[in-house]
C-alpha cells in the first residue's frame, strides 16, 4: 500500500478453514481490527459508521455489532458526542510506593497535572482518622486530575496533615507531591495502606476522564505515612481502559 492509501475491503460471507461460515459482523471486526496499528494509531478516530458502511458495502447494524466488539474487548472506545478512537497503550503500576509521575515516566509518557481545587478545610471523619487528626481540625483538601502523554488518566481527591506540611496549598502542585514533601518538609513517604476496587463512572467523574458515563474505572484508596506518621489519605479514580497493575505473587 503506497504512502496516503488507505485498505478497503468488500466485506462478505466466508468459510474458514474449519468450514463455519464467518458473519459479515466477524468479517468486519477482523478488517478493522487489522487497520488497528497499520492505519490507525492510538487515539486515532476511526471512519463514522456512515462512512465504513459505504466502504465495506455492509449495513448499519453489520458495523454497530463489529465495533461493539472491539469495544469490549478493549481495542476501541467510544466518546460521546465524538466519535469512536483506537485505544492506546495502558499505564501499568506495580504495587509500589512510587507516585504517579514516576509510574508514568517509565511507560516513556508525559505526566502533567491539572490542579483542580485546593482548599483548607474541616477534614470528613474517614480522612481525620486515617490522618490521626482531632474532631473538627481542618486539613489540606488537594484536587488533580492527572495526565499522561496529554490524556486524562486519573482523578485524585487527597487529604493531607498540616501538621505535616503546614503550607501544602501554598505551593506548585502540578508534580510530584511525594517530592514536594520531600523537597520542602523533609518527609520521605516509606509506608502506605491501599485498598483497590471498581467502580463505573458518574457524569462528574466521566467528564473528567473523558470518558462515557458508566465507563469502568479502577478506585485506590490509600493513605501513606513518614516514619509512622500519617500523612496522605487520597481516592484515585483510574480510566479502566488506560491504566492496569502488576503483581508479582509467590506461596509461603
Amino acid at each position: 500500500m503506497g504512502p496516503g492509501e488507505q485498505s478497503c475491503q468488500r466485506v462478505g460471507t466466508k468459510v474458514n478453514g474449519s468450514g463455519e461460515e464467518l458473519t459479515k459482523h466477524a468479517r468486519l471486526r477482523a478488517v478493522l481490527l487489522a487497520r488497528v496499528g497499520s492505519d490507525w494509531r492510538p487515539h486515532d478516530a476511526i471512519p463514522s459508521e456512515r462512512d465504513l458502511m459505504a466502504e465495506h458495502g455492509v449495513s448499519r447494524a453489520t458495523v454497530r455489532e463489529a465495533i461493539g466488539r472491539l469495544v469490549e474487548e478493549r481495542v476501541l472506545y467510544r466518546v460521546h458526542g465524538k466519535g469512536t478512537f483506537v485505544v492506546g497503550p495502558r499505564v501499568q503500576s506495580t504495587l509500589h510506593l512510587a507516585s504517579f509521575t514516576d509510574d508514568v515516566r517509565r511507560r516513556g509518557l508525559v505526566p502533567s497535572t491539572l490542579v483542580r481545587e485546593v482548599a483548607f478545610a474541616v477534614a470528613p471523619v474517614e480522612a481525620r482518622a486515617a490522618l490521626r487528626l482531632p474532631d473538627g481540625a481542618r486539613a489540606w483538601r488537594i484536587e488533580r486530575l492527572r495526565l499522561a502523554g496529554g490524556e486524562p488518566m486519573a482523578l485524585e481527591t487527597g487529604w493531607y496533615s498540616p501538621e505535616v506540611a503546614p503550607e501544602l496549598g501554598e505551593h506548585d502542585l502540578t508534580g510530584s507531591l511525594y517530592a514536594l514533601l520531600a523537597s520542602e518538609y523533609g518527609v520521605g513517604i516509606d509506608h502506605a495502606e491501599q485498598t483497590a476496587w471498581a467502580e463505573v463512572a458518574d457524569g462528574d467523574l466521566a467528564a473528567a476522564l473523558d470518558v462515557e458515563a458508566g465507563a469502568p474505572v479502577m478506585v485506590f484508596l490509600r493513605t501513606s505515612s513518614a516514619g509512622g506518621r500519617a500523612v496522605e489519605h487520597v481516592t484515585s479514580w483510574y480510566r479502566g481502559d488506560r491504566y492496569q497493575v502488576h503483581m508479582s505473587l509467590s506461596g509461603r
